[in-house]
């Protein structure tokens, strides 16, 4: 599944040491991004103000998806949405950064979006598109996440 990129400089980061040997073919493929596919309700408590959607503003499908879901639900007021422009926001880059390096071992430094973080454990639930357009119409339809009378 094609995912957006969002593409940061790197910071503070040591070079990568030298392989012992020359890579062969096989293994110089770069490896897909790691998907991450938590859920709400397993794991993530449904609970208003705990979740962050990020997104890009170019014109990934998948974050076009969630955006427009994310405004159709009414969710605005309950959960937090970032749209990461490329060169502006170094918050909203760097708090990205570190969801996915708090998500587990093995990050590869790759960020991509959309995704969908806890705000309590600072990390990254779900970058699959279709799991957080499931998480957010969920979320809709929950008693807590509904406007007050």
């Amino acid at each position: 599944m094609p995912q957006t990129h969002v593409q940061t400089p790197a910071q503070n980061r040591a070079p990568a040491p030298a392989p012992a040997q020359p890579p062969t073919s096989a293994l110089a493929r770069p490896r897909p991004p790691k998907v991450l596919r938590g859920r709400i309700g397993t794991g993530f408590s449904p609970e208003p103000h705990r979740y962050r959607v990020y997104v890009a503003a170019d014109d990934c499908p998948h974050c076009l998806g969630v955006t427009a879901a994310f405004a159709d639900l009414g969710l605005r007021d309950t959960v937090a949405l970032t749209v990461l422009r490329p060169g502006s926001d170094p918050g909203g880059h760097d708090a990205l950064r570190r969801a996915y390096e708090a998500a587990g071992h093995g990050h590869d430094g790759t960020l991509t979006v959309p995704a969908l973080c806890d705000g309590w454990s600072g990390r990254v639930v779900s970058n699959h598109a279709p799991d957080i357009l499931e998480d957010l119409r969920r979320l809709s339809v929950h008693p807590a996440f509904r406007p007050a009378p």
